[in-house]
């Protein structure tokens, strides 16, 4: 099922993130974000930073421990690590995010897909989800020791009976989407790389369609605000941040 459609008048812009690409950009406190899967399958490594004090990042150990979770869906937000929240998941048609396998590197690319460079694919050539976060991190003059652990929307990654890790192959199907409302001025950095423990053997990354809408700051009744004890907690530190 998918979410609610975005009314036109509150559409900011719309645009495809390539497969295997990279992008980043601003959001405003108050707008709002929907990610859809078009293809199925899709991965997006995501980074969050305060736009305006850029020390302050998003934090994943302490977005699962306040929320005693070891994924994110609808309800769940993304503290910082100043706990305050950075933005909230307001819609979800999948009901689980990766949040503990970061992203690939170069050595695991060539080791898993071989070789295919630039100057050999051009725009198809295969690209790792380290490599690509730095780059946006450098177009805003940021670098290594920014590159904190990440976000993966539309993978799924479960532990098994044997305590290893288990990507589920078909998590997100064709038209899979989230939405993501920001509660601070927020510097956002996406990849569309394949996950880490993809196990199809070819390099074959999906599309993402990124659309930005106007949005309005939540309420006391709010789901995301209630969702948890701590997550009262981190609104209102949010909320004085800007005071």
């Amino acid at each position: 099922m998918s979410l609610a459609s975005i009314n036109t008048t509150d559409l900011l812009w719309s645009e495809t993130l390539p497969a295997g690409a990279h992008t980043s950009f601003r959001m405003r406190r108050g707008n709002r974000l929907r990610l859809t899967d078009s293809e199925g399958g899709a991965n997006l490594a995501a980074l969050f930073i305060n736009y305006d004090e850029r020390s302050e990042r998003y934090n994943m150990a302490d977005t699962l421990k306040a929320q005693h979770t070891f994924h994110l869906t609808e309800g769940f937000v993304c503290y910082s690590d100043m706990g305050r929240v950075l933005c909230s998941i307001t819609g979800d048609t999948l009901g689980w995010h990766d949040t503990v396998c970061g992203v690939s590197d170069a050595a695991h690319v060539l080791a898993k897909y071989g070789t295919a460079s630039y100057q050999s694919h051009r725009n198809a050539m295969y690209r790792n989800g380290r490599d690509s976060l730095l780059i946006e991190l450098e177009k805003w003059g940021l670098g290594k020791r920014d590159l904190v652990a990440n976000l993966n929307f539309f993978s799924k990654v479960a532990v098994g009976a044997d305590g290893n890790l288990q990507f589920q192959v078909g998590h997100s199907a064709p038209g899979s989407q989230v939405e993501l409302r920001f509660e601070m001025d927020t510097l956002v950095l996406l990849s569309t790389c394949p996950h880490p423990l993809d196990p199809n053997p070819h390099y074959q990354p999906k599309p993402v369609l990124l659309e930005a809408y106007r949005g309005a700051l939540p309420d006391l009744d709010d789901k995301c605000r209630n969702f948890r004890p701590e997550n009262g907690r981190g609104f209102t530190n949010t909320e004085r941040y800007y005071l």
